[in-house]
């Protein structure tokens, strides 16, 4: 399969695109439509990812079609138990990482995170957070695998895991 993955401009029609299959995926891995508590950057991704020159959201075509997206944006979490680990400053933290289901098992995540890495490392960051969760069958692996380590792992109730990479 050839992809094409790229980062997103603030093209309105594009910007559609993206919100369309971002809640598409998320309705199918979580069974939810949109909530701005949850969806928040969704709703205001040139906010959150193309305005700011030190975020960006990666998007992977087949064609015409999105299949994969994933964003990455300075550290902007107030979690207690992170507070003095991460900072705006030296940590990115990837959001959104979805690869349509007919799309998986063909290294589109990897290559994708790949570009997020690239990017982080080029504007400076050090590490990178993210978080994820148990019941995701897949997920673990795929981010132990990428060399990102758990840091923390919650008894919530959306089984949340915090894991860490860093960059050298």
């Amino acid at each position: 399969m050839g992809f094409v993955i790229r980062e997103i401009s603030s093209d309105s029609a594009e910007i559609e695109d993206v919100k369309s299959f971002l809640y598409g995926q998320i309705k199918k891995e979580y069974g939810i439509g949109p909530d701005m508590r949850f969806h928040y950057d969704i709703e205001n991704i040139e906010e959150y990812y193309i305005v700011p020159s030190y975020n960006s959201f990666f998007v992977a075509y087949d064609g015409d079609k999105i299949v994969a997206t994933a964003g990455i944006r300075a550290y902007d979490k107030d979690y207690e138990y992170f507070r003095g680990m991460y900072s705006k400053e030296d940590t990115a933290s990837i959001w959104r990482l979805m690869v349509d289901e007919d799309y998986r098992r063909h290294g589109l995540a990897r290559k994708i995170v790949g570009k997020i890495e690239l990017f982080s490392k080029l504007e400076g960051y050090s590490k990178i957070y993210l978080h994820t969760h148990r019941y995701l069958d897949a997920a673990l692996p795929f981010w132990k695998s990428m060399g990102y380590e758990i840091v923390l792992e919650e008894e919530d109730y959306d089984e949340t895991t915090h894991m860490e990479k860093c960059l050298n």
